[in-house]
C-alpha cells in the first residue's frame, strides 16, 4: 500500500478494528499523490 507497517494497525494508537480499516482505505492517496507528481513531472519536462 506504500505506507510502512503499523503506520495504521500499531497497537499504540489505540484504534478500533472500524477505524483501522477507514484509515487503510484511505491509505492509497500517498501512492496517487506520488503517481500523480510523477506523471506532471513527466509532461512538464523539455522533449
Amino acid at each position: 500500500m506504500g505506507l510502512e507497517p503499523g503506520r495504521v494497525t500499531d497497537p499504540a494508537h489505540g484504534l478500533t478494528q472500524n477505524q483501522m480499516s477507514t484509515a487503510l482505505g484511505n491509505g492509497v492517496l500517498p501512492l496517487q499523490a506520488k503517481f500523480a507528481l510523477a506523471e506532471l513531472e513527466l509532461q512538464t519536462q523539455p522533449s
